[in-house]
């Protein structure tokens, strides 16, 4: 059996010299939008998964502590430098995103940028997310999803088959994935190339959606 995981690993050991090359312009606006609906207070515990190299640090405050996973050695080591750099009180670890080694209940907030279309379980990631939320806990989502009121035609599944192996998932639905990991949305706002990429903020529980 094809080991996604394992692929998704050593690609992006190979993307990470070049990363921000790529996505540090392209996706600079689009990242400040999602992280600024979340809630933020001095000292919340925060964690980043597929945190990468470290793009969305710009638009986080110095005073939380801070904790970024990533499947690529690599990429954990320059988002170490970056957070040393920037003045964090961050850790980063080698993770699987789909299988965090954190506690129930840690952090107050969890960021997922760009980690859902390329996860080969993205319904685990979002269920680990959910499960390493305190009650409250606030998740910030920003990536490319099918619009959810229908799903993917024939030639965006077709297509699908090439940008899923090379880079990402073009079929994925925001909502029912969200709703579904035991998730509200709070805001859900397109964030890029008009709808095709959207900003989310969830809670793990709280009002209804808007």
């Amino acid at each position: 059996m094809f080991n996604t995981t394992g692929w998704n690993r050593w690609r992006y050991s190979l993307y990470a010299p070049v990363y921000d090359l790529v996505a540090d312009r392209a996706f600079r606006r689009a990242r400040r939008q999602a992280l600024d609906a979340v809630g933020w207070q001095a000292g919340q515990r925060v964690l980043i998964v597929g945190a990468g190299t470290g793009l969305d640090l710009p638009w986080l405050p110095r005073s939380i502590e801070l904790h970024g996973t990533d499947l690529a050695p690599a990429m954990v080591r320059r988002f170490q430098t970056r957070s040393d750099r920037l003045g964090f009180d961050a850790s980063a670890r080698v993770m699987d995103g789909e299988h965090l080694d954190y506690p129930d209940g840690h952090f107050d907030v969890v960021i997922m940028h760009l980690i859902l279309a390329v996860m080969p379980h993205p319904e685990q990631g979002l269920s680990e997310a959910h499960r390493v939320l305190a009650d409250e806990g606030q998740l910030c989502v920003l990536d490319k999803f099918q619009p959810d009121n229908r799903p993917a035609g024939l030639g965006r599944r077709t297509l699908n088959l090439v940008t899923s192996a090379i880079a990402t998932d073009i079929t994925r639905q925001a909502r029912p994935l969200l709703q579904d990991a035991g998730f509200t949305i709070e805001n859900d706002e397109p964030a890029m190339m008009g709808e095709l990429f959207r900003a989310l903020l969830a809670r793990k529980s709280g009002t209804t959606a808007r």
